[in-house]
Parts: structure tokens; C-alpha cells; sequence
């Protein structure tokens, strides 16, 4: 079981909000593992009017740059690189959620399996992530079954290297379906990329302590990554205490990585609290 310990990992998601952002635009510190993951591939249909489709996943990100090729090459300049896809999100287009929906277990494991190692073959892809935001119902058991077994299944078939959850808490629903997912699937997740911005503001004792709950309780043996969203004052902002508090998880030796959401909104900025979180990690 993974004990709590300082981690140099940094990822990153790229690709949901704009088509021109690029993977070598962000600054890559040869003396961290960074992971790079691409929002999103969904289970709908890419229509004007989509619909779910049980577990078929299709691309959903900006593909004009985050395509194979490019991918391809920034895997092959920098050892230190992989690539992973996030599963789900928030929305699918602008005014439509991305529902988690299946029509048996069975069928929509099948399909995801089938869906999702193609896409991997095809960008050259090394670990999936878990966002899904938005459920119909109490189907707890059934999201952790589907979503576990993908998880087992691919891993099992040396498709992935790794798998992360995206869980975050001040939504009833959503919680309770990661925490399901955990107790049960926990042993094939290796990194919980914990939503800290979905907080309203947090001061840097509120977020170390949180951080420090959720590894104690929620999240019990998880790599815990502290992350920042790139725009906007939710969470802990990166101007604003954000290294302040991972300056102190690592000196508690608890620090399990960085997660930025996301590059499409940090290339405003030049990206500058990107170098500052991996010269953190790299330290």
C-alpha cells in the first residue's frame, strides 16, 4: 500500500478550452515526471445533439495540435514525458453535461475496453483518468464496477501504465460515487488528482489541513496531488499562498505531486506558475 511521501510529479490537462494551445508551448523541467492529460474522451456521440453511446468513447479535445504525431514528439525529446486521457469532464458541448450512463455493466465495460485501447494505441498513450462530474443517480456500486474493471482490464492487458481519479467533494453526488469507486477499486488507482479548486477561497492552513484529512480519510493511502486552477480565485490560488502550502506538505513529506487546470488557460501567462510548481517539485 502507497504510504504518504514527497512525490516530483506534475500533470497537467490540455486540450478542453482552446485549439491553440500546444504540448511543447509548456515548460517541462527535466528533473520531474510530467504527465500531460488530454480533455476529454467522451461516450457521446460528436453530433450537434449528442447523445451517450454505452461506453464508446470518442475525442473531445482540440485535436490540431494534441494529435499522434505531436505527442509522438514530445515523448520522444523528453524522456521524463507521458501521456494520459481523461475520461468524462463537465460538459460535452457548451450546454450539455457529460452524463455517466450505461446500459448494463457488462456491455459498457466491453465497449470502453474496446473504445479506449484503440485510442490509445492511436496517440501512443501511457494512463487514463477518471473526471466524470455528472451522474443521474445513485448508481455508486455501478459507476465503481464499470470504472474499476476498465481499470483492471486495461492495466491487465499492459494497455496503461497508470490510472488517476478527479474526485472533488462540495457536491454530494459526486462524492460519494469516488468514494465508492475507492473502497472498492482503491489498489489499481495510483494518483488522485483532487479537485482543490472546486472550494471557494481557502487560506494556506484550510488547504494543508484539508489535504492532510482527505490523506488520512477519504483518499487513505492515496498519492494526493495539491493542485490550482490557472484563472480565477477558487481553492488556493497560485499568487496567493498556493507554493506557500506545498512548501509545507513537503516538509511534512506528504506532498504527492502538482495538477494544474490547465494549460489552454496558462498560456496567457506565459506559464509561469508551471515553472514555479515544478522547480517546487524538482527541489
Amino acid at each position: 500500500i502507497y504510504t504518504a511521501a514527497n512525490s516530483n510529479l506534475f500533470r497537467e490537462y490540455i486540450g478542453a478550452e482552446s485549439d491553440s494551445v500546444e504540448l511543447s508551448d509548456i515548460p517541462i523541467n527535466p528533473h520531474v515526471e510530467v504527465h500531460f492529460i488530454l480533455a476529454f474522451a467522451i461516450d457521446y456521440t460528436q453530433d450537434n445533439h449528442p447523445s451517450p453511446t454505452n461506453g464508446k468513447f470518442n475525442v473531445f479535445w482540440e485535436t490540431n495540435h494534441l494529435g499522434p504525431s505531436q505527442i509522438a514528439s514530445i515523448k520522444a525529446k523528453n524522456s521524463n514525458v507521458k501521456v494520459a486521457v481523461s475520461l468524462g469532464g463537465d460538459t460535452v458541448t457548451k450546454n450539455n453535461y457529460a452524463f455517466f450512463s450505461y446500459k448494463s455493466i457488462t456491455s459498457w465495460v466491453q465497449n470502453a475496453v474496446s473504445s479506449l485501447t484503440s485510442m490509445i494505441k492511436q496517440y501512443n498513450l501511457d494512463g487514463i483518468d477518471i473526471d466524470y462530474e455528472h451522474f443521474h443517480s445513485h448508481n455508486e456500486d455501478t459507476f465503481a464496477e464499470c470504472i474499476g474493471q476498465l481499470i483492471t482490464i486495461l492495466k491487465k492487458q499492459k494497455t496503461i501504465k497508470f490510472a488517476s481519479i478527479a474526485p472533488y467533494e462540495d457536491d454530494d453526488l459526486v462524492n460519494s460515487h469516488y468514494l465508492t469507486l475507492w473502497k472498492k477499486y482503491g489498489h489499481v488507482i495510483d494518483y488522485v488528482n483532487f479537485q482543490f479548486y472546486a472550494y471557494d477561497k481557502l487560506n494556506v492552513k484550510q488547504f494543508v489541513n484539508h489535504f492532510n484529512h482527505l490523506q488520512s480519510s477519504s483518499y487513505a493511502g492515496s498519492q494526493l496531488l495539491a493542485s490550482f486552477i490557472s484563472k480565477g480565485n477558487l481553492g488556493l490560488p497560485p499568487n496567493d499562498g498556493f507554493f506557500e502550502a506545498c512548501k509545507e506538505l513537503k516538509r511534512q513529506g506528504k506532498l504527492g505531486g502538482i495538477f494544474v487546470w490547465c494549460a489552454d488557460e496558462s498560456k496567457d501567462n506565459g506559464f509561469r506558475y508551471e515553472r514555479k510548481a515544478q522547480a517546487l517539485l524538482a527541489a
